[in-house]
Order: structure tokens, then C-alpha cells, then sequence
């Protein structure tokens, strides 16, 4: 599903772009919550050293400090790291908005001017329907949540540990975020082909 929305944010609109670099940072970041998506600033973005991959160039990679979430608690600050494409994405739409600080993402006006000011939480789920209209998709069945509980069942399709998908999602509750894995899991599974 994710990459017929993509696929609907093919030129370089600023628009595009946008729409682009939100759609993969919400669903690579493991899911950020729509507030946590509408809100990030410049300010929480640092450069990581390159992911070195076999038979390929190195990956670029960041960091996304979200400091206190709905799940941390004290002084605890909450990171999630990006590679590959959707920085790609997120470097792409600060560069041609011209993002050096405040607001990663931001309302567009009529004639294209890119507002100071970020867009609001609503404003995600508002973009998801759109692209999904776009795609040919029934747009009441997409909602920002629907990326957050996607990574959790795409990383159970590829293989990943819950564990290490739930480092990436900042799940807590283990029984929250297995009911995504087991509904993915359960079918295709090794313990579904005990008899072959």
C-alpha cells in the first residue's frame, strides 16, 4: 500500500515532496504518531554516520530525538533513526523548501509559497486520504495510524524480531503490539507449516 501512496508523489512539487518525505518518515520511523510527525522540528534531526551495505553505496542515516513521548517517562529521550530512502526523502523536501530550522513540515500555499508555520496533526491524516484517493484507494480506509501498525506488520512479514520492530516503534506494551504481529505472522509462519 505504501508504494502505490508513493507513487502518487512522483514529480518534484514541492507538494510531492512533501507528501513524499512524510509519508516515508512516518512509516520508517516505525510509525510516528501523527502529532510527533506534524511537530518535528529541525532542530531534532542530527546526521548519522553512513550504514556501510554489501555490494551498494553507503546508506545515509539520521537520527529523529523526540525527546518526551506518550511512552517515556522522566527525562527520557525517546530516538529513532532513519536510513536509506527516506532520508533521502526528508533531505530532499528541506532542501528545495529551504528548511534550515523551526518546522520540518509545513503548510503550502496556493501559489507554492511553504508557510512558516507547521502543518497541523489533522493535516497527516488529510494528506494520507488524499494521496490514497490518488492511488485509487478507498480513502476511508487509510488514517495516520494505519503507518504506525503497517511498520509493525511489514516488519513481522519481512522476519523481524518483535522485539527489535518494537525499538523502532516504541511500542511498550508487548500485547499491543503483537496483536500486529500475530495477524501477519500467524499465516505464513513455521508454526502454521509444522506438516508440509
Amino acid at each position: 500500500m505504501l508504494s502505490k501512496l508513493l507513487a502518487t508523489c512522483a514529480t518534484d512539487s514541492l507538494r510531492d515532496l512533501r507528501d513524499r518525505a512524510i509519508l516515508m518518515v512516518a512509516f520508517a520511523s516505525g510509525g510516528c504518531r501523527r502529532s510527533e510527525i506534524a511537530g518535528l522540528r529541525r532542530e531534532q534531526l542530527t546526521v548519522e554516520p553512513p550504514i556501510e551495505v554489501p555490494d551498494g553505496p553507503p546508506l545515509p542515516s539520521l537520527a529523529i530525538h523526540l525527546g518526551r513521548t506518550k511512552t517515556t517517562s522522566g527525562e527520557q529521550d525517546d530516538v529513532v533513526y532513519l536510513t536509506g530512502r527516506p532520508v533521502v526523502a526528508l533531505n530532499a523536501w528541506m532542501t528545495a523548501a529551504k528548511i534550515d530550522k523551526g518546522s520540518v513540515f509545513r503548510g503550502i500555499g496556493r501559489w507554492g509559497t511553504v508557510s512558516k508555520r507547521a502543518i497541523d496533526p489533522q493535516s497527516i491524516n488529510a494528506i494520507l486520504k488524499q494521496r490514497a484517493e490518488m492511488a485509487g484507494l478507498e480513502p476511508a480506509d487509510f488514517s495516520a495510524h494505519g503507518l504506525r501498525s503497517g511498520y509493525l506488520t511489514e516488519a513481522a512479514n519481512r522476519g523481524i524480531p518483535l522485539p527489535e520492530a518494537m525499538e523502532q516503534s516504541r511500542h511498550r506494551s508487548v500485547q499491543q503490539a503483537s496483536t500486529y504481529y500475530n495477524n501477519a505472522a500467524g499465516r505464513t509462519g513455521r508454526a502454521a507449516r509444522l506438516i508440509q
